[in-house]
C-alpha cells in the first residue's frame, strides 16, 4: 500500500513538473532542447505520411463504395468482425431495372431485346466492380490502414514519450539553475544525468521507428502498383464488355456530318461509338450523306436490298421498327419525305429513315 501509495505521488510530482516546465515554455520563461534537424526532419515526414494517406485511404473508400451509408455499414460490421449482408452494387441494380424493363416491354421488341442486353452487360460489369473493390481493399487498403492503426501509433506513443523526457530534462535543467545550496546542486546535477541519459535514449528509439517510414513508403509503392493494376483488369474488362455490346446494339456509320454543317464527325480510332436512341432526332435531308443510289432508288420506281445500321423504334403504325443488320427491301413512293422510304419485310412494311440504312449492290 505504501509502495502505491509513493508511486503514485512520484507521478503526480512528475506531471507536475512537466506540466510547469511546458507552460513556462509556452510563456517564453524557461529553455526548451531542440531536437537535432536529422530527428525533425523525420517527425515531419512521419506526420506528412499520415495525413495523406489517411486523405488517400478515405478517397479511395468513396471511390470503390460511393454510398455513405454503405461504408457505414462495412464499418460497423468490420468491427463486430462479422460478415456484412450481401447487396446490389449500383451497377447490379441498373442491370436488374433494365432487364425486368425489357421482360415487360416484351423481348422480342426492339426496345424490350436491347435493354435486356444493356441489362446483363451492366450486371457482368457490376460483378467487375466486386472484384476491383475486393482487390481494392485487400492490396491497397488493408495495408494503409495497418500503417495508420499500427506503426503510426507506435510512432505516436513514442513519440509522446519523447516529449515527456524532454520535458523532465529542461525541468532538471531549470532546477539545477536555481538551485544554491552545494547539495541542492549535487542532487540536481545527478538528476541532470539521468534525465539526460532517458532522453537520449527514447530520442535513439524514436530515431530508429521514424526511420522504417522510407521501408513504408517502398511498401505503400508496391500496394499502389497492385491497385492500378487491379483498375486496369477492370477498366479493360468494361471496355471489352461495352464493345461487345455495341455488336449487339449496332453502331454508327463511320462518318457523319454535324448539324451545323460546319464539320463532319469522325469515331475515335479503335472506339465506336454508341447507337443513337430511337428518340433522337434524325439528321436533315440537306445535311445527310445521301448515297447516289438513294437519289437513282428515289427517281425510280424499283426496290432495293438494304442492310439496317442499327436499331430503330418504330414512332407510331406508319413507321416499321428495325433491327441491326438485318436486310429489307426499300422502295420509294410518290410524295414521301426525302429523309424517308419504303420498307418491307415478310408481310411488314412501313416507313423507315434513310439514315438507319446501306444500300446493297
Amino acid at each position: 500500500m505504501d509502495f502505491n501509495v509513493k508511486k503514485l505521488a512520484a507521478d503526480a510530482g512528475t506531471f507536475l513538473s512537466r506540466a510547469v516546465q511546458f507552460t513556462e515554455e509556452k510563456l517564453g520563461q524557461a529553455e526548451k532542447t531542440e531536437l537535432d534537424a536529422h530527428l525533425e526532419n523525420l517527425l515531419a515526414k512521419a506526420e506528412s505520411t499520415k495525413v495523406w494517406t489517411e486523405k488517400i485511404m478515405k478517397q479511395t473508400e468513396v471511390l470503390l463504395q460511393p454510398n455513405p451509408n454503405a461504408r457505414i455499414e462495412e464499418f460497423v460490421y468490420e468491427k463486430l468482425e462479422r460478415k456484412a449482408p450481401s447487396r446490389l452494387n449500383n451497377q447490379e441494380q441498373l442491370a436488374q431495372y433494365l432487364i425486368d424493363a425489357g421482360n415487360d416491354f416484351g423481348p422480342g421488341t426492339a426496345y424490350g431485346n436491347a435493354l435486356i442486353n444493356c441489362g446483363e452487360t451492366q450486371r457482368r460489369i457490376g460483378g467487375a466492380h466486386r472484384e476491383l473493390v475486393q482487390t481494392g481493399a485487400i492490396n491497397f487498403l488493408t495495408p494503409l490502414r495497418n500503417f495508420i492503426e499500427g506503426d503510426y501509433k507506435t510512432i505516436s506513443k513514442e513519440r509522446k514519450l519523447l516529449q515527456n523526457k524532454r520535458l523532465d530534462l529542461d525541468a532538471a535543467k531549470t532546477r539545477l539553475k536555481k538551485a544554491r545550496v552545494t547539495e541542492a546542486r549535487a542532487s540536481s546535477e545527478q538528476e541532470l544525468r539521468i534525465t539526460q541519459s532517458e532522453f537520449d535514449r527514447q530520442a535513439e528509439i524514436t530515431r530508429l521507428l521514424l526511420e522504417g517510414i522510407s521501408s513504408t513508403h517502398a511498401h505503400h509503392l508496391r500496394c499502389l502498383n497492385d491497385f492500378v493494376e487491379a483498375q486496369m483488369t477492370y477498366f479493360a474488362q468494361c471496355y471489352q464488355y461495352m464493345l461487345d455490346l455495341q455488336k449487339q446494339l449496332g453502331s454508327f456509320p463511320s462518318t457523319f456530318v454535324s448539324n451545323n454543317n460546319q464539320s463532319s464527325l469522325t469515331p475515335m480510332q479503335n472506339v465506336p461509338l454508341p447507337s443513337i436512341s430511337a428518340s433522337a432526332p434524325l439528321p436533315a435531308a440537306s445535311n445527310s450523306v445521301v448515297t447516289s443510289g438513294f437519289s437513282e432508288l428515289k427517281a425510280t420506281s424499283g426496290s432495293r436490298k438494304a442492310r439496317v445500321l442499327y436499331d430503330y423504334d418504330a414512332a407510331n403504325s406508319s413507321e416499321l421498327s428495325l433491327l441491326a443488320d438485318e436486310v429489307i427491301t426499300v422502295y420509294s413512293m410518290p410524295g414521301m419525305d426525302s429523309d424517308w422510304l419504303m420498307g418491307e419485310r415478310g408481310n411488314q412494311k412501313g416507313k423507315v429513315p434513310i439514315t438507319y440504312l446501306e444500300l446493297l449492290n
